[in-house]
């Protein structure tokens, strides 16, 4: 009877044990969709505002402003690489041993799916809007910046790695972008609506991509010690190297 007694009492805190590992699961869950709702309100505001403003007379007006301030003729092909400068910064601290949330294999991947994602978005919406440029020209693809949405995309992966460990390099990837963005309005390649919600894309993607992180766990890399992931950037040829160290 005793011994009846005792296997009675182990299942019933078997029961109970499971119940609270399931409660506490179910409380981190709901704990990170409510992280991520707010996270999700900066980049969602972005989208709904800079498409609120496209096409109306004070985007006119604003890119009017900007060439008075720049000049006609201002021309200066800088956003073509500050958008690849997030990418340099995070395999370069990579690179230098600074600690990073993931392991350089899981980075490119969160990189490679957030890129695909976002630009899939990106000229989807392209085609739907056709919207002019402010230079004019018969491509009707402005809405919204490729460029923008590629840079805001590559910052916010340094962002989320690097967020804990390093914060000025975690945010140093979103004044990159932002100057990106800048720059594609001042060139006249893009309208402010265009760069607004493609910050937003980019951004928002990235959200989602590193809240489904833990559920792509492939690593071939994992247990593989002195492997770094280096870019190659040269005039318009892009690369990567993979570097061993023994």
């Amino acid at each position: 009877m005793k011994l009846k007694y005792l296997y009675a009492q182990l299942f019933i805190l078997s029961i109970v044990s499971s119940l609270n590992a399931q409660h506490d699961s179910l409380k981190v869950k709901i704990k990170n969709e409510r992280t991520f709702l707010q996270r999700a309100i900066l980049p969602a505001s972005l989208i709904v505002g800079g498409s609120l403003i496209s096409g109306s007379g004070f985007e006119r007006g604003f890119q009017k402003e900007v060439r008075k301030a720049v000049g006609n003729d201002f021309a200066f092909g800088l956003d073509d690489y500050t958008r690849y400068v997030p990418i340099v910064q995070m395999y370069a601290a990579d690179a230098l041993g600074v600690e990073s949330k993931n392991h350089w294999f899981d980075q490119s991947k969160n990189l490679t799916i957030a890129i695909l994602v976002s630009d899939f978005i990106t000229y989807r919406l392209k085609r739907w809007t056709n919207k002019r440029r402010p230079n004019g020209g018969d491509i009707l693809q402005s809405f919204p910046s490729g460029h923008t949405s590629f840079a805001f995309t590559n910052a916010g992966v340094l962002y989320q790695e690097f967020k804990d460990t390093s914060p000025y390099l975690a945010y140093s990837g979103y004044v990159m972008a932002t100057t990106t963005g800048a720059f594609r309005v001042m060139n006249n390649a893009h309208w402010i609506s265009d760069v607004i919600v493609s910050a937003g894309i980019g951004i928002l993607v990235t959200e989602l991509v590193y809240l489904f992180d833990p559920i792509i766990k492939w690593n071939p890399f994992k247990k593989v010690k002195g492997i770094s992931f280096i870019p190659q950037i040269d005039n318009n040829q892009y690369g990567f190297y993979l570097c061993k160290r023994f």
